[in-house]
């Protein structure tokens, strides 16, 4: 897992550090990596030499990196011009560091750029852009390089504009973001929070992580995890020569009805590209369930299902008084539970909610926006990763906030931001394959914020899979899950 670092403990670790070190030398380490990258994106669009770089400087260090970086590249060969959005509190040094390499100030972007530098603001930027730099941001897209190709955006640690903390991107009046949109974001010492998650996220393109050093400097606890690939192998069940259908663990599946029986053939498929050996169907879906997957055991009611290690609940269930004695009967079971969908329409009752908060065995909620609305009685907000973890705390569950990072919260305030979300999953049905995904990996064994994470990791790289043959459906989205799975180790 990648660590995520808040502003104030990245800026207290670069303090530690700068004290240990001669002045301007975490400048000079961050400015090399971002000519490296830089020149390596470059070299795609013929070479470095003669390559017409345009840096847009704001005031302060995120500045002077990209003046440093653009010295660099000029004394490659590269044609660098320098835009000083604030020329009486430029970083001195650097400018005469780029200007001593050959690169030139210029009151306009040139006509031809390759790639362009964004040094407008960094960490320390608040409430979007200025004008003069929105206006450049929004102008970004129009600048055409040497191969006719539209220039390739850098940031300088952050794409200009964003809510660092939060990840959150405030608007112009017009509703454009008022931030920089990346290609690729180069960052210093540590990932941020923008990087991770909100609107932000979507902006900062590929993100590439220098090391400078400040790694054994950051103290206390990171705000959140990113998970990656290597995580989720590492926690996945594994099978075993002893292994059979019980000891894989059993997921009971009490979603779907005559109304919505697709919602039940979904999630069951959701379940049965997980780890476990066995599925039990429980709902007003059965026939069409057995139909489409023959080796579940289907039943009417979830009294009549039979023994499970976890249950998924609330899909297409309906909200009536039949779906609420389903509820009830699941929140009885002294399992781990996913509750989803039509569940949490149910948990807006009083009653029911008091049941859940009394359950000893874990509990997964997994809201959208809309449903975290009902839950809460007030919207996600800017900071998803503070707002995941406010309702994980009050209903004493696991919540999983869907999106496109989806946040995993915990009660004790850990958090997880999965990185393989695409728009390609905001269609109908795709979130009852994941609620069955994570069942599956719940009764396996797995705890359940793993279960929940390792779950929208699989859930995020399927639908990548699925938008690979045009536009996905949620049966695109259970098919790809199989090959997915395939190749964990």
């Amino acid at each position: 897992m990648r660590p995520v670092w808040r502003v104030a403990d990245v800026r207290a670790a670069e303090a530690a550090l700068m004290a240990t070190v001669p002045p301007g030398t975490l400048m000079q380490r961050a400015a090399a990596g971002l000519a490296r990258r830089c020149a390596l994106l470059l070299a795609g669009r013929g070479g470095v030499y003669a390559a017409p770089v345009l840096l847009l400087v704001g005031s302060g260090d995120n500045g002077g990196d990209a003046l440093y970086a653009g010295a660099r590249l000029a004394r490659r060969g590269a044609a660098v011009s320098a835009l000083l959005l604030t020329p009486d509190r430029v970083h001195a040094e650097g400018l005469a560091a780029l200007r001593a390499a050959g690169g030139r100030v210029v009151s306009r972007p040139p006509a031809v750029v390759d790639v362009v530098l964004d040094g407008i603001v960094g960490i320390g930027g608040r409430g979007g852009l200025r004008e003069t730099a929105e206006q450049l941001a929004a102008s970004l897209l129009r600048h055409r390089g040497r191969d006719g190709e539209r220039a390739t955006v850098v940031a300088v640690d952050v794409p200009s504009g964003v809510a660092v903390d939060t990840g959150a991107v405030p608007l112009t009046p017009s509703g454009r973001p008022n931030a920089v949109r990346a290609d690729v974001t180069v960052a210093f010492g540590a990932l941020k929070p923008a990087l991770a998650v909100g609107p932000a996220a979507a902006l900062a393109g590929e993100v590439d992580l220098v090391d400078i050093g400040l790694t054994p400097w950051l103290r206390g606890s990171p705000a959140w995890h990113v998970l990656d690939w290597s995580d989720v192998a590492d926690w996945y069940p594994r099978l075993g020569p002893a292994s059979e259908k019980y000891t894989r663990g059993v997921v009971g599946v009490a979603t779907g009805s005559a109304t919505y029986p697709g919602a039940a053939v979904l999630s069951v498929g959701g379940a049965l590209a997980g780890p476990t050996g066995l599925v039990r169907y429980a709902g007003g879906a059965r026939e069409e369930v057995v139909r489409e997957h023959p080796s579940v055991i289907a039943t009417g009611r979830v009294a009549d299902a039979g023994r499970v290690q976890a249950w998924v609940c609330g899909s297409g269930l309906g909200t009536d008084e039949r779906a609420a004695t389903e509820l009830r009967t699941v929140l009885a079971a002294p399992v781990p539970v996913v509750l989803d969908a039509d569940a949490l329409t149910l948990l807006v009752d009083g009653s029911l909610a008091e049941q859940l908060r009394r359950r000893d065995a874990p509990i997964v909620v997994t809201p959208h926006d809309r449903e975290f609305t009902r839950l809460c009685g007030e919207e996600p907000g800017a900071d998803r990763v503070a707002a995941t973890l406010r309702l994980a705390a009050w209903m004493n569950a696991v919540v999983l906030l869907k999106g496109d990072r989806t946040v995993v919260g915990t009660p004790d305030g850990r958090a997880y931001v999965n990185p393989t979300g695409t728009p390609a999953l905001a269609t109908g049905g795709t979130g009852d394959v994941l609620a069955g995904l994570l069942g599956s990996l719940l009764a396996s064994g797995l705890p359940a914020e793993r279960a929940a994470a390792a779950a929208a990791y699989l859930h995020g790289l399927a639908g990548r899979e699925a938008a690979r043959g045009g536009p996905v459906t949620a049966p695109d989205v259970a098919v790809a899950l199989r090959p997915v799975v395939a190749r964990l180790p």
